[in-house]
């Protein structure tokens, strides 16, 4: 396990359990202005996993109220809404500064069997056949354009089928895939699992929205978040292997922009389905 990832799970997914039903959540000591969304999907999610001792994850349907303050702790309270036979519900509330800054609803369930059907996988080239992220990067700018987020150890490891979502050179169509799993082997819990596949789920799904247009964040034209994040882990989902995550944007309307993606692990099997909508704010000047 690498520095990195063994942060994200010793530190940032092992919630401080301070008072029933109420947990506390670590923050990376990194420059930041704002908490990464899928750290506070991750956490929320295990809070409420916290809370349940049977099923697993199936769904999980949040919104983003508030941008989260990198440098305080975040607390997450849960509501045990309902314990029923089949399916058990906890709902989450993440806090700051005495206020919501995000809330989930999940739902817990033990598979059962009945009909079976999927999409089948894509055909791409397979992960062993394309570099990691940062050697890309190193091989197509120079060393002093690199930004610092990039020189930096990250817990998930990215292999972009085709050119970099920020290249010129990309597609404008809204399609977007990507290789990723953990860099490095998890312990065998599929709450654990499902954790940091949530964290791992908010690093690229936006660039599908973003894919057909000619975007800078830096410039101050142009304002770009989460709104709301949903997920469904069809099967139990092994973040330390290899997963396709196939991605596009029906549509961008109204500064709101719909992506969805879809997580195949390498023997073809979907194994989780995710829909997210983004704020697109073009901001202009105030003479226009």
């Amino acid at each position: 396990m690498t520095e990195a990832l063994a942060f994200l799970v010793d530190h940032l997914l092992d919630l401080e359990n301070i008072e029933v039903n109420i947990f506390r959540g670590t923050q990376p000591a990194e420059d930041r202005q704002r908490v990464f969304g899928g750290q506070v999907a991750a956490q929320a999610l295990m809070a409420a996993g916290r809370t349940v001792d049977r099923g697993r994850v199936h769904s999980l349907h949040s919104y983003f109220l508030r941008p989260g303050d990198p440098k305080v702790p975040i607390l997450y309270e849960v509501d045990r809404i309902r314990d029923g036979s089949s399916f058990i519900t906890r709902r989450v509330v993440a806090i700051q500064h005495g206020r919501a800054i995000y809330n989930m609803q999940a739902s817990f369930h033990n598979d059962e069997e009945s009909l079976e059907h999927q999409f089948p996988m894509p055909d791409v080239p397979g992960p062993d056949t394309i570099p990691p992220l940062f050697e890309r990067i190193k091989s197509e700018r120079d060393p002093h354009e690199i930004d610092e987020w990039f020189k930096r150890m990250h817990p998930i490891d990215q292999r972009f089928i085709g050119e970099l979502p920020w290249s010129p050179q990309r597609s404008r169509e809204p399609y977007k895939q990507l290789w990723i799993r953990a860099d490095g082997e998890l312990p065998n819990d599929p709450l654990l699992h499902a954790c940091v596949v949530t964290y791992a789920s908010d690093m690229s799904l936006f660039d599908s929205i973003l894919g057909p247009h000619d975007i800078r964040w830096d410039d101050g034209t142009f304002m770009g978040a989460s709104l709301d994040h949903c997920m469904w882990f069809h099967r139990e989902v092994k973040a330390d292997d290899w997963l396709l995550y196939d991605m596009d944007s029906p549509i961008a309307h109204g500064a709101r922009g719909l992506a969805r993606g879809f997580l195949f692990d390498q023997s073809g099997r979907l194994c989780v389905s995710m829909v997210q909508e983004g704020l697109t704010r073009v901001i202009r000047p105030k003479s226009e």
